[in-house]
């Protein structure tokens, strides 16, 4: 501290200064012209300096470098160590995960190893620890966490608080589970609580829980908004709200407003960015710059508590992104804790990864099946099928007629109706679900993912069942992973950690997508992102129906209900 102040006061010279820049200033809305001078890990001083070593910026914009204030990982299919890559080349120098993905894998074991696994890499990685360990008693995950199991990981430093509390009927009710991790005297607890509002929203907010990051509609945030909560704006892959919401931002309302990512997929990840995608989104839709990069750098800071970032001032982690243009974010250099990382688009850092361990390796314990597997007699003439709705994650209920051959249910794809299964991948139970879901769009062949929110267990949707037993063979053998059959051809992006992310380098994972994309394009889906959306047609706390490997979950009611309604 003593060395930083005399190098702020100009009593010695800056380990870095970087000179002739543009600093932008998140704290008052202005553009300030001059020097920042860096010392070790932090911003010593903005004015006049001299320093060992001395960079022009020639004019260029320095702003605090992104904090990402919601988001899964494992949802990239990353390792954190490569995620961390992935990261600091858009911008983004500090994120706040929730490792629920992994928990309900491998519980403490899994977050255990996030923990340990983001101390490599190029960014600062935080964690809130999961709260809803399984999301619900409808489904099968791998693990269950109850506070007991949570108390001993509130003394990690990494963890910040207790991450979305998505049982929110739990917490109006008083489940005596859900109190007690209400109860652990977390710094903060963030929220999950789709529609909710009036007494029910307010018994909610009553309980401590500080953020939703689940509003898709203005006034929905209005309230929230009113009534105590930060609104976390998102704009993920599949989930994609950040042009209804962003009307909510004004000079009132903005210090209480973040932009998140929350569910990105690799593809967006690596060809539109991370947080700095919803910045350039913002800004294009009338937001004024200021106010924008505020929301993904002071902002986040302050509601977690991280006071030594967000901002360029003396004394703050000098977590910097030098930009060639303000409004549409283009990235020139990144700078963490005063190490230049980022220059020219480039990685100049290398990352060493740790070996995850084999609780968290060993998670697809299920044999291979045949075709026979998928086969659904007909008991009725009507059935709920799952109707996807573009760009959201939650569905319609619809009562439709099933097509129908020699006793049994088959895709209708002229309708676009086709299969989908869910099947127990953790512990051998031998559970299965099958049912039917309308948009698509696809004609031919099948897909299957390890990856379904929030138990992930093994789904599968397709056209028939010899393809849908392929595609569900495929990631058997991969230990986990995404696979697309037809006709006989698997393509096949293994993830044998945990079944939801990859060992290998971002590079690889990117090449290996891109092929994933290629098949999947074979089959002419309607969805942008039919991997995507399948991850979440077994999130059984997002209304109306969701599938499980225990059944089809009418999500308000709370209750598994028949495929056939008469």
């Amino acid at each position: 501290m003593r060395e930083l102040t005399r190098v702020a006061r100009g009593g010695e010279k800056a380990d870095l200064v970087l000179k002739n820049a543009q600093i932008v200033n998140v704290l008052d809305g202005k553009i300030e012209q001059g020097d920042v001078a860096i010392y070790r890990s932090k911003i010593a001083g903005i004015g006049d300096y001299k320093g060992k070593l001395e960079v022009d910026i020639k004019g260029k914009y320095l702003v605090p470098g992104f904090i990402d204030g919601h988001l899964h990982i494992e949802s990239t299919m990353l390792c954190p160590e490569e995620f961390s890559r992935a990261a600091i080349l858009n911008g983004t120098t500090t994120v706040i995960a929730d490792p629920h993905e992994i928990a309900n894998v491998a519980g403490v074991e899994g977050i255990r190893y996030m923990i340990e696994a983001a101390k490599n890499g190029l960014i600062s990685i935080f964690f809130v620890l999961p709260s809803c360990v399984p999301a619900t008693h409808l489904e099968t995950s791998g693990a269950i966490l109850s506070a007991r199991d949570l108390e001993p990981l509130m003394d990690e430093e990494s963890i910040l608080g207790l991450a979305e509390m998505m049982n929110f009927p739990g917490v109006i009710s008083e489940d005596p589970a859900v109190m007690e991790k209400l109860e652990l005297k977390f710094n903060l607890v963030d929220g999950h609580a789709p529609g909710l509002s009036g007494k029910e929203l307010c018994a909610y907010i009553a309980a401590g829980i500080r953020s939703d990051h689940e509003c898709t509609q203005l006034e929905e945030a209005r309230e929230k908004l009113k009534r105590g909560m930060f609104i976390m704006i998102r704009e993920g892959s599949t989930a994609k709200n950040l042009k209804n919401l962003i009307p909510i931002v004004d000079e009132f309302t903005a210090p209480r407003c973040l932009l998140v990512s929350d569910d990105r997929h690799l593809e967006d990840l690596i060809e539109e960015g991370e947080i700095n995608a919803l910045l350039k989104m913002a800004i294009a839709q009338g937001l004024n710059p200021f106010r924008a990069f505020q929301l993904v750098t002071i902002n986040p800071a302050n509601y977690f508590g991280l006071r030594d970032r967000g901002a360029i001032a003396p004394g703050f982690l000098a977590d910097i992104v030098i930009l060639d243009d303000l409004n549409s974010v283009s990235i020139n250099s990144v700078y963490k804790s005063g190490q230049l990382v980022v220059q020219g688009g480039e990685i100049i850092k290398d990352v060493k990864k740790i070996e995850p361990p084999m609780e968290v390796k060993d998670s697809v314990r299920f044999k291979e099946i045949d075709f026979s597997y998928f086969t659904i007699s007909a008991r009725g003439r009507r059935c709920r099928v799952m109707g996807i709705i573009p760009n959201q994650i939650i569905t319609k209920e619809l009562i439709l007629p099933p097509k129908v051959e020699n006793g049994d249910v088959v895709a209708d794809t002229e309708n676009d109706i086709i299969k989908i299964a869910v099947i127990e991948r953790h512990k051998g139970t031998g559970n299965k679900s099958l049912g039917l879901v309308q948009g698509f769009g696809i004609k031919s062949g099948a897909l299957a993912s390890t990856v379904a929110h929030d138990a992930h267990n093994i789904a599968v949707v397709g056209t028939n069942d010899h393809d849908m037993a392929m595609a569900v063979n495929a990631i058997i053998n991969a230990k986990g992973g995404l696979a697309v059959a037809r006709s006989g051809q698997i393509t096949c992006v293994p993830l044998p950690i945990a079944g939801l992310m990859s060992d290998k380098t971002l590079e690889e994972v990117y090449r290996e997508v891109k092929e994933l994309r290629r098949a999947v394009l074979e089959l002419n889906p309607r969805v942008a992102n039919p991997f995507m959306v399948l991850s979440f047609l077994s999130l059984a706390v997002i209304p109306e129906l969701k599938l499980t490997d225990k059944g089809l979950v009418e999500v308000l009611a709370g209750r598994i209900v028949d495929l056939f309604t008469d």
